[in-house]
């Protein structure tokens, strides 16, 4: 049976990692609302420097060499905030799922000691109800194993695609922009 202190115990530990979870969730806010301002004061400079540049432009070839040497460090800059704004998502995520496994395996473990409690205390010929309990924990323990590793996995892949993808899009303009 559980004790008042137990329930109190509980609620609290839940307060506790509702309050670490936002606070993990804001400071992800402000490393994107920072990226974002960077990445806002970068562009205007360089919007700034390349509007003089244009300006004092003598000829069409010349115009055309300067936005051609554009095109490449665009791509490069573009690939390099999104590769920014994945860190901070997946790192966000991390700590996330971190929390919440944590929290998954006190709940089991309470659970179970419960479930141990209960067995100790319950009559003769119940054994076999605690014995299906424990059976029905452990295969949810299992299910969510399976569910965590398939999302690592997800997360893997994801990564890698996401690396292959940035990797080609800044590759395709360095010709590109060389012919121009």
């Amino acid at each position: 049976m559980l004790t008042v202190d137990q329930v109190m115990a509980s609620h609290k530990a839940g307060v506790e990692t509702l309050m670490g979870l936002t606070s993990k969730a804001f400071e992800g806010m402000e490393k994107i609302v920072e990226l974002n301002l960077t990445a806002s004061k970068a562009a205007l400079a360089e919007t700034g420097e390349h509007a003089k540049a244009v300006l004092s432009v003598k000829d069409a070839q010349q115009l055309m060499a300067l936005q051609s040497g554009l095109f490449q460090p665009l791509a490069e800059k573009t690939a390099a905030y999104s590769r920014h704004l994945y860190d901070i998502a997946s790192s966000s995520s991390a700590e996330f799922a971190k929390t919440v496994e944590g929290q998954a395996a006190a709940v089991q473990k309470n659970f179970m000691g419960l479930v141990d409690n209960a067995a100790k205390n319950a009559p003769a010929g119940s054994e076999t109800a605690v014995a299906v309990m424990k059976s029905a924990v452990a295969a949810a323990s299992n299910a969510l194993e399976s569910v965590q590793k398939a999302v690592k996995q997800a997360t893997d892949v994801a990564e890698a695609n996401f690396n292959a993808v940035a990797a080609t899009a800044v590759n395709a303009d360095k010709p590109a922009s060389k012919k121009r």
